[in-house]
């Protein structure tokens, strides 16, 4: 009787494992609080934000990380960015809305499309030749026309730790959430859609 009983836990224990994060752009991550950053699990209900205040969130003390992929995608009442990072640790975030775009270290202008802009400072950043990542290749700016929010995800540079992006919001400084998922480590950033 008392082997069925601990078969029975440990059977509930790995069904109860593999249902986590599968990586997908349909995870659900919660708003995190301006200082406190969360991780999610797909068995959560995606929140429409509401807030537009500066949001902070702490990297951890190894985070060593670079971004791999940006992904745009459309949910009811907000469009998400997700930003695909590699390397190690979790990341450290600075997501608010700036009056224009200018690049750290240069001081150069980027020209960004839309009303508003968010600008995106992931903490806890590394070079690629320091975490051994290929970094995104991809096209800058990023669009996608399924997110109608989104104009789009400008450049992702990175100077003294933090990788800085931009995002062109075809809307006047709606509400955001961000928060951090790991397997695989992501940053997400959800605007809220008219």
């Amino acid at each position: 009787m008392r082997n069925r009983m601990v078969l029975t836990i440990a059977a509930a224990t790995a069904l109860l494992a593999g249902c986590g994060d599968n990586g997908s752009t349909a995870d659900t991550p919660v708003a995190t609080a301006p200082t406190t950053p969360t991780t999610a699990t797909a068995a959560e209900a995606p929140k429409v934000p509401h807030d537009a205040t500066p949001k902070r969130g702490p990297a951890s003390g190894d985070a060593g990380l670079t971004v791999t992929g940006i992904r745009i995608g459309h949910q009811p009442g907000f469009d998400r960015v997700v930003y695909d990072l590699g390397g190690q640790g979790t990341p450290g975030w600075i997501v608010q809305y700036a009056d224009r775009a200018v690049q750290d270290g240069s001081g150069k202008p980027v020209d960004v499309a839309g009303k508003s802009i968010l600008e995106v400072q992931i903490l806890g950043s590394a070079y690629p030749f320091d975490s051994a990542v290929t970094p995104y290749a991809g096209p800058d700016p990023a669009t996608d026309p399924s997110a109608p929010g989104i104009a789009g995800v400008y450049r992702n540079t990175v100077f003294e730790g933090t990788t800085q992006s931009f995002i062109g919001v075809n809307a006047d400084r709606p509400g955001f959430v961000v928060s951090s998922l790991s397997n695989p480590t992501r940053l997400v950033i959800d605007v809220a859609t008219p």
